[in-house]
């Protein structure tokens, strides 16, 4: 038996039917199309899944897609305006925080997580916050200092944290 859900991703106002064992993850995936959200571990242990369920950062392979009814999904695709891309992705790309890129839309959903409620973090909270996401790639100091770059950027008025 399927369920029909409705909720809002990125903005947009969505309706699909699915079993109720189907993932987040493979909804937005295989329904929704929307493939910047990367498919890891599958286990919640990677983060390379990680999505913003009303403006907190979940892992999308630990949440059935029936849980999002109702509610607010935002992905790695709706945070960039148009060809404008959001200060925490400018950073990452000015900083060169992006290797291979597979971790990379869970590190800037959990740093944007983070930014909303601590426009301000210290060095340690943006550590703490990035957790959850590994980087199998190379060390975090470049994430890190592109989070600290997109808190610098977005205090100073410079696109504003959306």
């Amino acid at each position: 038996m399927k369920a029909v859900i409705r909720f809002r991703v990125n903005g947009r106002e969505r309706e699909i039917l699915t079993a109720p064992a189907r993932t987040l993850l493979e909804v937005l995936r295989e329904d929704l199309r929307l493939t910047g959200t990367k498919q890891g571990c599958g286990e919640g242990e990677c983060g390379t899944c990680t999505v913003l369920l009303d403006g907190a950062a979940v892992n999308a392979c630990l949440v059935l897609a029936v849980e999002a009814a109702g509610r607010e999904v935002t992905t790695i695709e709706g945070l960039a305006d148009g060809p404008s891309l959001h200060p925490l992705q400018r950073a990452f790309v000015d900083h060169g925080a992006i290797q291979c890129g597979f971790c990379t839309p869970g590190m800037i959903l959990s740093a944007k997580a983070l930014l909303d409620r601590r426009p301000d973090p210290t060095e340690a909270e943006i550590r703490e916050a990035l957790g959850g996401n590994l980087c199998r790639c190379t060390g975090y100091q470049k994430i890190v200092e592109a989070v600290l770059a997109a808190a610098r950027a977005t205090a100073g008025g410079e696109g504003g944290a959306r």
